[in-house]
């Protein structure tokens, strides 16, 4: 048997087997402290784990919950203050939107140290141990909470713009006063609500209000305007009135309220409403009086005396006026917005062209430059009547030189209300009785003057047949060199137009005599003369068969001739105008009078007629028994 030494251990190999036993020793210890750490803090917040101010180390979570609920009871018993001038609304913070979940703050505090990996999750607990670790307390702000809170107080904060405006029932003046519009600014007043909120301490919050005031607040002025208007009836009067002048017009209190007009303008200080009375109400009221009102200004009338070469007034001027129609109205207006009632017409007022003081050199008269006469022997008083009511139209009158004149103008309307009377017309194929007969013959007068005077004729319209008065001679001869010189008018439709081609104005003068028409033309010369030349009656054509009608209103046997036969013919009448040796005008007239039928009216039952043999010569002749 051998017998074994133990040899000491060396110093350094001791000293390294306790350091070895010292940490195998504190390991054990670590892992022994470790394990009954986490069997302590099992269900449980990690030591050092606060959530705001609120330590919550070894709560569990429904603990950590329940000590968090009581220390932020804030968004519960929080006052939150909302004012809008008078009106108040008071709220807890979680009313207007601010939630605090107890639950969740408790349960992000327990799952710190326990999420991630092993090391992550041994560094956190271990920075909660050491250091200890503050997690931020977590409150949200729902907005939509808070807008719905806020809706709520702007439905009663809220109120609409409302124009000022006024209007009429009956006499009454009605306003109704304007409103400033307000609005809750949600959008801003939520935003301070929030972070009035999350400093979790009481305040008031003044509404965010947007205010919207109306263009037009006020319209007492107009509405007083408008009283003023409708106050009293309105008298519109012709200006200078005396008895025997058109008007008054009143207008009674109700007929203004129903012309009232009310309405917005713009004006450089802003929109406004103005009153006053309807234009277009206004505008047909004159018109329909402006027409008795007009005068239409005339030239003074005169004659020439040869012997002391003088005009001498035979007709004084006639001073136009007319209703100034827009004038008028802004007149009324202006009157009626200063409270007056009565009110005068503005008229226009306008001067001819030659008053009474005209003389014959200012207007370049000096001599007679054309005159003609034609006869009507066997006319009867209707037709005398006729011609002589014409013929007035024209005496006296003045043309101006370079015009065209206008006969059917200067005549005017051919009726009973003006003195004319019923004779013998042209119409149609017919002569028959009609307003005006025996116009012609001034018309075929004044033709005829023109046409030696050597005026350019503009517009000359023949009769469609002969008429023998227009080629009689004096003492109620007949010649034919007269066909074709004739000129027929029918107002409106048929004129005769020439101009005054002179330098010179141009006076006319008609003189009547029992079976005669004169007409003269004073003027100045210019030296013109004229050559005419007739080709006489061509292509003669027979006049028709008489033409027999019987005349309910004719008794027997009573029987009257209407209509004269009369040969067709076409006559072409030329002429040339000279003045210093050259023609300075040539003319041609061109006629074709168509032949024309004898006709017959008898009363019923009246023997021989129609005749069945007509005798050329007396056509109204019945056959003899």
């Amino acid at each position: 048997m051998r017998n074994h030494t133990l040899h000491p251990l060396h110093p350094l190999q001791r000293a390294l087997i306790i350091f070895i036993g010292g940490v195998g020793l504190f390991t054990l210890a670590l892992v022994i402290y470790i394990i009954s750490f986490h069997i302590n803090y099992t269900g449980r917040v990690y030591l050092g784990v606060s959530v705001g101010w609120v330590d919550l180390s070894g709560a569990t979570p429904a603990e950590a919950a329940a000590l968090l609920a009581i220390e932020y009871s804030y968004p519960y018993n929080g006052q939150i203050l909302l004012k809008d001038r008078a009106q108040l609304w008071v709220a807890s913070p979680i009313e207007v939107g601010l939630v605090f979940d107890p639950q969740v703050n408790a349960r992000e505090a327990y799952n710190l140290g326990r999420n991630g990996s092993f090391g992550e999750r041994l560094g956190d607990q271990f920075q909660a141990w050491y250091h200890g670790i503050t997690l931020p307390l977590r409150m949200t702000f729902d907005q939509r909470i808070a807008q719905h809170y806020l809706k709520s107080i702007a439905a009663q904060v809220d109120i609409p713009t409302i124009e000022a405006s006024l209007h009429i029932e009956g006499l009454d003046v009605v306003v109704q006063p304007g409103q400033v519009g307000r609005r809750v600014d949600i959008p801003t007043t939520m935003a301070a609500l929030e972070a009035l909120t999350q400093s979790l301490m009481d305040g008031e919050i003044a509404l965010v209000v947007d205010e919207d005031p109306p263009v037009i607040m006020d319209v007492e002025e107009q509405a007083q305007i408008a009283r003023k208007i409708i106050s009293a009836p309105l008298i519109v009067k012709y200006p200078g009135a005396v008895e025997g002048d058109p008007g008054p017009w009143a207008f009674a209190r109700g007929d203004l309220a129903g012309m009232l007009v009310i309405e917005r303008v713009t004006t450089p200080e802003g929109a406004a409403y103005k009153v006053g009375l309807s234009d277009e109400r206004l505008r047909s009221f004159l018109r329909e009086i402006a027409p008795d009102l007009k005068v239409k200004e005339e030239n003074a009338r005169f004659i020439f005396n040869d012997d002391t070469r003088e005009l001498e007034v035979i007709q004084s001027a006639i001073y136009g006026q007319a209703v100034d129609v827009e004038t008028t109205i802004q007149v009324i207006n202006d009157k009626v917005l200063a409270g007056e009632h009565d009110v005068a017409l503005d008229m226009e007022y306008t001067t001819p062209q030659v008053t009474d003081e005209a003389t014959a050199p200012h207007l370049g008269i000096s001599e007679l430059v054309s005159s003609h006469t034609t006869y009507y022997y066997g006319s009867d008083s209707s037709r005398r009547q006729n011609i002589a009511t014409a013929a007035s139209r024209f005496h006296g009158l003045l043309i101006p030189p370079g015009e065209t004149f206008s006969m059917a103008e200067a005549l005017g309307n051919v009726s009973l209300d003006t003195g004319y009377a019923e004779a013998w017309i042209i119409y149609g194929d017919r002569t028959i009785k009609g307003v005006g007969g025996g116009v012609c013959q001034v018309s075929t007068t004044l033709f005829r003057t023109v046409f030696f005077g050597g005026f350019p004729i503009v517009e000359r319209y023949p009769h469609a047949y002969r008429v023998y008065y227009y080629e009689q001679t004096y003492g109620g001869g007949h010649d034919a060199k007269w066909a074709g010189l004739d000129a027929t008018v029918y107002v409106p439709v048929v004129d005769f137009k020439f101009t005054n081609d002179t330098e010179y104005w141009l006076l006319m003068e008609t003189y009547v005599g029992a079976n005669y028409l004169t007409w003269k033309f004073y003027s100045t010369s210019d030296g013109r003369s004229v050559d005419w030349d007739t080709t006489g009656l061509t292509d003669k054509q027979d006049p028709p068969e008489p033409r027999y009608e019987k005349n309910e209103d004719l008794d027997q046997g009573e029987i009257k001739q209407v209509d004269w036969s009369v040969e067709g013919a076409v006559v072409t009448v030329t002429r040339d105008v000279w003045r210093n040796g050259e023609i300075i005008d040539e003319d041609t007239f061109e006629t074709n009078y168509m032949p024309w039928r004898a006709v017959c009216e008898y009363g019923p039952g009246t023997p021989g007629m129609p005749p069945d043999d007509p005798n050329p010569d007396n056509p109204c002749k019945p056959d003899s028994d």
